[in-house]
Formats: C-alpha cells, sequence, structure tokens
C-alpha cells in the first residue's frame, strides 16, 4: 500500500461544497483520491448510487480535480478492503464537530488494526461546518434553495426535480 493514495468515503446523498471542500484539499495533500460512495446502513439514502456517482463525477470535473480524482462506489465488505485493492494506505475523513470525532475514531482504530489502513482527518471549512447531506435533503424536501451548500451540479439536479422527490 502506497501512503500517496489516499480514500475519501462517504455517502454523498447529495454531494456538498463541505464535501468538495475535503475531496479538493486532500486532492492537495496525496497523488491520487479515490472518492467512493459507500452504503451506510446507519442511514437512509435519498439518491441512487448511479446518481451519487454521477453527480460527484460532474462536480470533481467543474473543479478541475478529474485528473486526480477516480470516483467509484463500495457496498461490498470493508472499506479497508476497497482501500487495499486500491493501494490505498489512507483513509480521509472531514470533521465538523466533536460529534463526527466520536463517531470516526473507533472507525479509524480498528480499520487501522484492520488492515493498517490510517485515516487522516481534516476539519471541516467554518463555512461548511454546519452544512450535512441530510440537511441539504430537508431543506430542499421543502423547496428551500440549497444552492449555497451544494455544487452547481447538483443545483441543476435538484432544480429538475420536483421536491417531492426528496
Amino acid at each position: 500500500m502506497s501512503n500517496r493514495i489516499a480514500v475519501v468515503p462517504g455517502s454523498f446523498d447529495p454531494p456538498t461544497l463541505g464535501h468538495l471542500d475535503i475531496i479538493r484539499r486532500a486532492a492537495g495533500l496525496y497523488d491520487e483520491i479515490h472518492v467512493v460512495v459507500v452504503h451506510n446502513p446507519d442511514k437512509e439514502g435519498m439518491l441512487p448510487s448511479a446518481l451519487r456517482l454521477r453527480l460527484l463525477e460532474q462536480s470533481i470535473e467543474e473543479e478541475g480535480l478529474a485528473g486526480k480524482v477516480v470516483v467509484g462506489s463500495w457496498s461490498v465488505g470493508l472499506l479497508v478492503d476497497y482501500a487495499q485493492e486500491v493501494g490505498a494506505g489512507v483513509l480521509v475523513k472531514g470533521i465538523r464537530s466533536q460529534q463526527d470525532v466520536a463517531y470516526e475514531t473507533p472507525m479509524a482504530v480498528v480499520n487501522n488494526h484492520l488492515a493498517g489502513v490510517e485515516t487522516v482527518f481534516l476539519l471541516a471549512d467554518p463555512a461548511n461546518s454546519v452544512v450535512s447531506s441530510s440537511l441539504v435533503r430537508q431543506v430542499a424536501s421543502l423547496g428551500g434553495d440549497v444552492s449555497p451548500y451544494v455544487p452547481p451540479a447538483v443545483v441543476r439536479y435538484l432544480n429538475d426535480s420536483s421536491p417531492s422527490d426528496f
């Protein structure tokens, strides 16, 4: 495994500007980034995985990161299995609050124990620290403007969809 390849996992349901900030910053730290849409059994998804992948790809391309970032999905097995499959030695996680630290720390310890994969926490930009995909879904479902919180590709998708779709 190389520590120059990193995985940025998430549900990305939908991708937010906070997600893109973490991806952009990780791309500055590592040679290759794998952004992977993972199934979280604790969360009920709004968007199908294929749509999340497409929105991420469009957003990453619009950010100018397409050559350095690979977008994929993983739904079978452990996240560290994916990391090992792509040769990554690092998982990058965005942290917005102490609650995120408490949630992510045990997983980081177990991932390191299981596969020697390190976890790097990047603190969220304060402008994005209160934004979550679930908050975006709630605002969108009530017809609110989510453009300050999501990339243009997501805004275009949401503008073409009915609030009842969320």
